[in-house]
């Protein structure tokens, strides 16, 4: 498990303001090129999430995934002009450097989780997570390494010393709040319907009496649904796959569910649906979203963190991030 190392002041060197990316891959007369995912692949990606977050176990937990496919996939779209919401109280914009000093921010996360953090076909340890965490120790200015360790022991690793934070995905549950302190959110997770392209413009959330809303079964998602639209019909199903692909064949008028995974799914069929409506924001329901971890009372360095998400995304570079990973954008 060697650690990657990267200097604050010369995290970029000469390959300029912005970390290592796959370049544009394109095909005959500079189209796009797409990478096809197949079927059983989507699948296991949209269980690698488990709902309301990850960390838990549900739909078989976190698995290995074939990351570079999916990374050229997500990079090789062109993102669609959006950027991330304000996640803290505004009065957090004024939050002012820490009188403490860090000298160093040791990073730790894992290689399972793409398109936050796995590694390419060359080894390399990639991801919005693992480029989110080289500029927060550029906008300190300090040295930032970015260890990667196995789901099952990183969060004991954080407990044990062998990291400063944990940038990984871990749920911020009542258990783990008793373990760890956490950053403010850097990702929220929203509820989003989902239509047939047609359909879209067309959507209003107010007049689903009657519509039959395709849900996983036994999500928060579907908790939603049958507690604030009681009118329309619920269709359940097993997954999540299955859901949105019963839209896509005309037997649901909408899907909802995790925009984020959703967004997954939509990349592969933008001919056929899209996003409708607005996003929902349920922290009781569908978490807090992504936050990063720290050993209680390491307030130096959550503070830092703090600071730096602040000011990252008051400059465009948590924007930036963010449409470079997910191009079909999920707010």
């Amino acid at each position: 498990m060697g650690w990657i190392r990267f200097s604050g002041m010369k995290l970029f060197g000469a390959r300029g303001p912005t970390p290592p990316s796959f370049p544009p891959h394109r095909g005959e007369g500079g189209a796009w090129a797409r990478f096809e995912i197949e079927r059983g692949y989507l699948s296991r990606l949209l269980r690698r999430f488990p709902s309301p977050l990850w960390g838990g176990n549900e739909g078989g937990g976190r698995i290995w995934l074939r990351a570079a496919a999916l990374a050229l996939t997500l990079l090789a779209t062109p993102a669609f002009a959006q950027s991330l919401p304000y996640h803290s109280d505004p009065s957090a914009r004024e939050i002012l450097p820490s009188l403490t000093p860090v000298p160093a921010i040791r990073f730790l996360t894992t290689a399972d989780f793409p398109p936050f953090n796995f590694r390419d076909a060359g080894g390399e340890l990639i991801g919005f997570n693992v480029d989110l965490a080289k500029r927060i120790c550029a906008e300190v200015n300090v040295a930032c390494t970015i260890q990667a360790w196995p789901w099952e022991q990183a969060a004991s690793a954080l407990g044990e010393g062998q990291g400063d934070a944990l940038i990984a995905g871990l749920a911020m549950s009542d258990e783990n709040g008793a373990l760890f302190d956490f950053s403010a959110t850097y990702l929220a997770l929203p509820g989003r319907f989902v239509t047939r392209a047609a359909d879209i413009g067309l959507f209003d959330a107010n007049a689903l009496a009657g519509k039959t809303i395709a849900v996983r079964r036994g999500s928060a998602h579907e908790t939603f649904v049958t507690r604030y639209l009681p009118e329309a019909e619920v269709a359940r199903f097993d997954s999540e796959i299955a859901a949105l692909e019963a839209v896509e064949k005309g037997e649901a008028d909408a899907f909802f569910g995790d925009a984020m995974r959703a967004s997954f799914w939509l990349n592969e069929n933008l001919s056929c649906c899209g996003f409708a409506g607005q996003p929902y924001f349920r922290p009781n329901l569908f978490g807090e979203g992504l936050a990063v971890a720290v050993p209680p009372g390491n307030d130096a360095v959550r503070h830092a963190i703090d600071w730096a998400l602040v000011k990252l995304k008051g400059n465009g570079a948590l924007d930036e991030l963010y449409l470079r990973w997910f191009p079909v954008g999920f707010y």
